[in-house]
């Protein structure tokens, strides 16, 4: 006959007891680190009544699935699939807005966050001295040394300093990703917090009206049990993404300003393109020639540039929402294209008319570029990467 596991004998223990604590877990591609991971945490949380909550993004490794197996034995571990959205930040939000327990933490799923830490930061928080405990890398006693990465941790460093110069914090390290609060401190400002980026700890001491009594515990950040950092060129530009939406989100949607940005790139693209045919193949027309180089160049710059646009914004503008596969990204293009044709007929049609009442030719233009871009944002979200697009 099988003994119960000591994980779930100490389950069926602290199951009596009021709900203390859930550790929220997003993942995306830690099958192999979750079985572990739990004995970790049972280890740690001996005492404690607590759950961890898995928020998957929907794993191609089968992460989602893992959890499942590994609740069948343990019902202290929850899962969440998210089908069709994608991000960090979103993904510590919904979890941390899933439990009932008081008090709630956020860390990673790879081991390089030590679940030790995780008692002494729930005393702080239940002596009602402070509101939010969090690990350092970078406060005294702290190490990266097992991380290995020089290059991480000056990117780090840079991160944190940019950081505290945009929203004012003193904190050693606003960029941690392993932090605890009370959750009712987090349910009063869900509904203002971007999910934009990969730092949900930033988006929080950014977004809270009334600063918080933070407390640092120094963090031995280790290297990845198993897999691949996630930390790459589009996770940076997510942190400078979600710096720029509490800087300016408010006054320009963040995802309108990228994609009207991507955008502007493209014209420059479009142009360049164009000035490189034309210096190649370009001449005065041929006679009784109906299709002349400039026409030819004009069509292709403009092809070239869409499709620049579209990888871009399906890279970076619509990384939650991203398509991959080859006939998703190919229906994506086309979408994307039918919808730019729209805008360019707006474009040139509210230019026309306004011309036609006495506008200035320059202002005339520049108003049919905004309701071009604006047209094309609005369709492209809803029928490339929303609820008619192709993810």
């Amino acid at each position: 006959m099988n003994m119960p596991s000591p994980a779930l004998n100490q389950a069926v223990c602290t199951a009596a007891r009021p709900l203390e604590l859930a550790v929220v877990l997003p993942t995306f591609n830690e099958r192999n680190n979750l079985e572990a991971l739990v004995e970790r945490l049972n280890d740690a949380l001996q005492g404690i009544a607590w759950e961890a909550i898995v928020v998957d993004d929907n794993s191609p490794d089968g992460t989602a699935e893992a959890a499942r197996a590994i609740s069948l034995r343990d019902p202290r571990l929850r899962v969440i699939q998210r089908i069709g959205r994608r991000g960090l930040s979103s993904a510590a939000i919904e979890g941390m807005c899933a439990t009932a327990a008081p008090v709630v933490a956020v860390m990673d799923a790879d081991h390089q966050h030590d679940p030790k830490l995780l008692p002494g930061m729930l005393q702080a928080i239940r002596s009602g001295e402070y509101d939010l405990s969090y690990a350092s890398r970078f406060c005294e006693g702290a190490s990266t040394d097992a991380w290995n990465r020089p290059d991480r941790v000056k990117a780090s460093g840079l991160a944190n300093s940019l950081a505290r110069r945009v929203t004012g914090l003193t904190l050693t390290d606003p960029m941690s990703g392993y932090f605890m609060l009370r959750t009712q401190t987090l349910r009063a400002d869900a509904h203002r917090l971007s999910g934009v980026g990969f730092k949900i700890l930033l988006d929080i001491l950014a977004t809270v009206e009334t600063p918080l009594r933070v407390k640092e515990f120094p963090l031995a950040f280790a290297a990845r049990a198993d897999g691949e950092s996630k930390l790459d060129r589009t996770v940076v530009f997510e942190f400078l993404v979600g710096l720029y939406d509490k800087w300016l989100g408010r006054v320009i949607p963040t995802r309108f300003a990228l994609f009207g940005t991507i955008g502007a790139v493209g014209v420059l693209v479009h142009m360049a393109i164009l000035m490189t045919f034309l210096a190649i193949f370009g001449g005065p027309p041929i006679r009784g020639q109906l299709v002349g180089s400039f026409e030819v160049g004009q069509t292709i710059a403009a092809v070239c540039a869409m499709t620049f646009n579209f990888f871009l914004n399906n890279s970076l503008t619509y990384a939650d929402k991203r398509l991959t596969g080859v006939l998703p990204l190919v229906r994506g293009w086309a979408k994307f294209a039918m919808t730019c044709s729209v805008g360019l007929t707006a474009n040139v049609g509210v230019a026309a008319v306004l011309v036609h009442y006495g506008f200035h030719e320059y202002p005339a233009a520049l108003t049919g570029i905004v309701i071009a871009s604006v047209w094309n944002f609005a369709l492209s979200s809803k029928f490339v990467w929303g609820k008619y697009g192709t993810a």
